[in-house]
C-alpha cells in the first residue's frame, strides 16, 4: 500500500518556484551578513558621534533594522511588491556611503548583482514559461 490518498493523488504539482526569486533570496541572504559586519565597522570607526550628531549606538540600531528588513523582504519575495522593497534596500546600502566611503563600492557591487538577477531571473522565468506552455501545447 502505498498510503496516499485519492485526495492527495488529485492535487496539481505545484508551480516551479521562480529564479527570479531564488537569485533575491540568495543575494539578500549575502547582504544579511555585510549589513552585520558594515554596521559593526561603521560603529568601531565612530569617535563619539555619527557625522550627523546621533549617538554611536544609533549605528547598531540603523544596522539591526535594515537586518530585519532584508530578512522580512526574503520571506516576502513571493509578492511582487517586494521585489521593490528589494530595490529600496539596496538604495539604503549604497547611501550608507556616506558613513563609509568603502559602503559605495559595497553598495555598487550588490546593486549590480540585484539587478542582474532581476533582469536575468525575469528572463529566464518567461522562457521557461514559455518553453512549458508550448510543451503542453504539442501532441
Amino acid at each position: 500500500m502505498s498510503g496516499s490518498t485519492s485526495a492527495e493523488a488529485a492535487l496539481p504539482a505545484p508551480e516551479p518556484r521562480s529564479l527570479r526569486r531564488s537569485l533575491a533570496s540568495i543575494v539578500l541572504a549575502f547582504e544579511i551578513f555585510v549589513v552585520f559586519l558594515a554596521a559593526l565597522a561603521i560603529w568601531g570607526l565612530a569617535v563619539d558621534e555619527t557625522p550627523f550628531g546621533l549617538p554611536r549606538w544609533s549605528i547598531l540600531v540603523v544596522g539591526g533594522v535594515i537586518l530585519l528588513l532584508t530578512i522580512a523582504t526574503i520571506g516576502l519575495l513571493r509578492h511582487p511588491w517586494a521585489y521593490g522593497l528589494g530595490w529600496a534596500i539596496q538604495v539604503v546600502i549604497l547611501a550608507s556611503g556616506i558613513l563609509n566611503p568603502a559602503m559605495f563600492i559595497v553598495g555598487a557591487v550588490f546593486g549590480g548583482m540585484w539587478a542582474y538577477c532581476m533582469v536575468a531571473g525575469a528572463r529566464i522565468d518567461r522562457n521557461r514559461a514559455a518553453h512549458d506552455a508550448a510543451g503542453k501545447e504539442g501532441p
